[in-house]
C-alpha cells in the first residue's frame, strides 16, 4: 500500500464524508471506503481513470482542478484529500484556499 494512502487513512475519521481531488482510478477511496466506511467522491479529468473507478463503485465527477470548487457548497465535506496532485494545478493557493471552504480539514501528500 502506498505510504500516501497509508497516511491518510490514519487522518481521516471513521465514516467521514471526504472529497479525494485528482483521485486517479479512485484507488485512495476505495480503501478508505472499505477501511473507514467514508462517503463521498472523487474529481478527475482523465476519461479513462474515471471509467475505471465508476466502473468500481465509486461516484467520480469529471472535472479539472484548476476550475475550481465552486460545485460544492462550503463546509460539505469532512475532509478534503489531494494524493499527488499539487504539482499539476496552475493556482494552488486558489485551489488551497477553495479546499479549505468546502471540507473542515484538508490533507495534501506528494
Amino acid at each position: 500500500m502506498r505510504m500516501d494512502h497509508q497516511l491518510a487513512e490514519r487522518w481521516i475519521a471513521p465514516q467521514a464524508h471526504v472529497l479525494d481531488l485528482g483521485c486517479g482510478n479512485g484507488e485512495l477511496l476505495a480503501h478508505l471506503q472499505q477501511k473507514l466506511g467514508v462517503t463521498g467522491y472523487g474529481l478527475e479529468i482523465d476519461e479513462d481513470k474515471i471509467n475505471e473507478a465508476i466502473g468500481n463503485g465509486l461516484s467520480i465527477v469529471e472535472q479539472d482542478l484548476n476550475d475550481g470548487l465552486a460545485r460544492f457548497a462550503d463546509n460539505s465535506f469532512d475532509t478534503v484529500v489531494m494524493a499527488r496532485a499539487l504539482q499539476a494545478v496552475k493556482a494552488p493557493d486558489v485551489l488551497l484556499l477553495d479546499m479549505l471552504r468546502v471540507a473542515r480539514e484538508a490533507i495534501i501528500t506528494f
